[in-house]
């Protein structure tokens, strides 16, 4: 049995960590950015809101006051500029008519109503891209900032390597991280066979202690809003569309509106992604407990897309949309997705 972490060991072990964490960060720290972390966490899911609605509600208004005062005066709030910017949208919004994220299935996809993330600042991914990718920027945003911190959920030994577990900012999937490997080397978001290697192991070892664990990645070009190492993760009460059994790359029937393969070899995996690195090609991957799903597509920004289409990276091309309108979340239908897939393909 693998020396797993303490977060990874079982899914009540990381349910547990993950609520205590966001309920500590909240006690102990009074700013913007812990306050926006906390509330984005807690409106994803309805256990969470249960318990952090009440504290947040009183922050929030507490917030507001302090905030509220010192616009009016003249005065300089000491917050970065991304965060007040999004508590200021959270002030138009009204705490009052906050709703947890929503979800609903269109055919085989599945759509979330989750107007939180739509106050996420876009950093990189919405730019559009060369290749080869850049070197890693200290000066840029990365996950060795000391501001960052008081996000860390858990720090240590994974799979034989140092490793960060941070809470997404504004998460779109249950559990929802970013897993950072060896972070002080300064990495960037380009997948070799060493870390393609390790992120194998960890989905197999954390994926066997805890059901439906699984790690994503953007790769360059592929919506990856960070250029620092790293994957998401998360873990899913239900397969993702894309793992679905019935399609045709899981050894089903059903055409999926975009190329996919699905490796159980870690191996001929890599030589698929060496190929996609070779051809300039983005991708989009889903590392489970037994197999890896690539989803190769065009770069980001080079399609046109949909107005409801707010950017399409390893969610979105797995089958599980995110939506902002409460109107396109109960209108759109299953061959509107799939079209707005297809589009992707490379």
């Amino acid at each position: 049995m693998p020396n797993l972490p303490a977060p990874l060991t079982s899914l009540n072990a990381l349910e547990q960590a993950f609520a205590e964490g966001l309920a500590e960060m909240l006690e102990k720290h009074r700013g913007l950015g812990v306050t926006i972390l906390v509330l984005a966490n807690a409106a994803f899911d309805a256990a969470l809101w249960q318990r952090l609605a009440a504290p947040l509600a009183e922050r929030h208004a507490e917030l507001a006051a302090t905030i509220t005062a010192t616009l009016r005066r003249g005065g300089r709030l000491d917050e970065p500029d991304d965060d007040v910017l999004v508590f200021l949208k959270l002030l138009a919004i009204g705490f009052e008519r906050l709703q947890t994220t929503q979800h609903r299935r269109a055919g085989p996809w599945n759509l979330s109503f989750n107007p939180i993330r739509a106050l996420r600042p876009p950093r990189m991914s919405g730019a559009k891209v060369a290749q080869p990718p850049p070197a890693f920027d200290p000066a840029g945003f990365h996950f060795s900032k000391p501001f960052l911190a008081r996000e860390v959920l858990w720090e240590g030994e994974l799979a034989g390597k140092a490793a960060r577990l941070l809470y997404n900012k504004f998460p779109f999937a249950r559990l929802h991280g970013l897993l950072v490997p060896e972070p002080a080397r300064e990495l960037s978001q380009y997948l070799t066979p060493e870390l393609h290697g390790w992120a194998w192991e960890v989905s197999a070892q954390a994926g066997a202690a805890v059901p439906g664990f699984c790690l994503a990645y953007n790769s360059y070009g592929a919506l990856a809003s960070v250029n620092h190492l790293h994957f998401q993760s998360f873990v899913r009460e239900s397969p993702l569309p894309v793992q679905d059994a019935a399609f045709i790359h899981n050894g089903g029937e059903l055409a999926y509106p975009l190329p996919c393969r699905c490796f159980t070899d870690m191996q001929a995996a890599w030589f698929h992604l060496d190929e996609l690195h070779g051809r300039g090609t983005p991708y989009n991957l889903i590392y489970a407990a037994d197999c890896l799903h690539v989803l190769a597509r065009a770069p980001q920004g080079s399609r046109a897309q949909a107005a409801w289409n707010s950017g399409f990276a390893w969610s979105e091309l797995a089958g599980a949309i995110t939506l902002f309108s409460r109107e396109e979340f109960e209108r759109l239908n299953e061959t509107e997705i799939a079209t707005e897939l297809a589009k992707q393909a490379p």
